[in-house]
């Protein structure tokens, strides 16, 4: 049945950021639905925003695009040009190799909920605001310097 049941997908909050960088994620709540659809092509996360909380540590991708659908409530995308509101129906794109960095913030006194499309990073991802980069080659997260966690 193509329908999926959001209840029978488990919803987690983890994350592979290293410390410090992961506490900022305990807000952000997420079900990954591309394996329980079986869609193997690209991923598709449905992500529930705690007030406060962020999607990411603000980010660009060398070779993965993103797309971002809110769904409801409402959130602030903050990106390298300064920050946009979001709300329901509002779309995002996030072409790979363009250094801008990115990502949403729930200001608000209620959750938010979007969908976000992409693959999971096969190349090198960049933090701008952070000291933090993932390595294609290794696939691990390193510092600006290369040097490890």
């Amino acid at each position: 049945m193509p329908k999926l049941d959001l209840d029978a997908i488990e919803q987690t909050n983890r994350t592979g950021y290293p410390p410090p960088y992961a506490e900022a994620m305990a807000k952000r709540h997420f079900r990954r639905l591309a394996p329980a659809a079986g869609i193997e092509d690209f991923g598709v996360s449905h992500v529930v925003l705690e007030p406060g909380g962020i999607s990411s540590q603000r980010h660009w991708h060398d070779g993965e695009d993103e797309f971002v659908v809110m769904l409801d409530g409402e959130a602030v995308l903050v990106e390298e040009g300064g920050e946009t509101a979001m709300r329901p129906g509002d779309c995002a794109a996030f072409p790979k190799g363009v250094p801008n960095g990115h990502h949403l913030v729930n200001r608000t006194d209620r959750p938010c909920t979007f969908i976000a499309v992409g693959r999971p990073a096969a190349s090198d991802c960049h933090y701008p605001d952070v000291d933090l980069h993932l390595d294609a080659n290794s696939g691990a997260f390193v510092r600006k310097d290369s040097s490890g966690f």
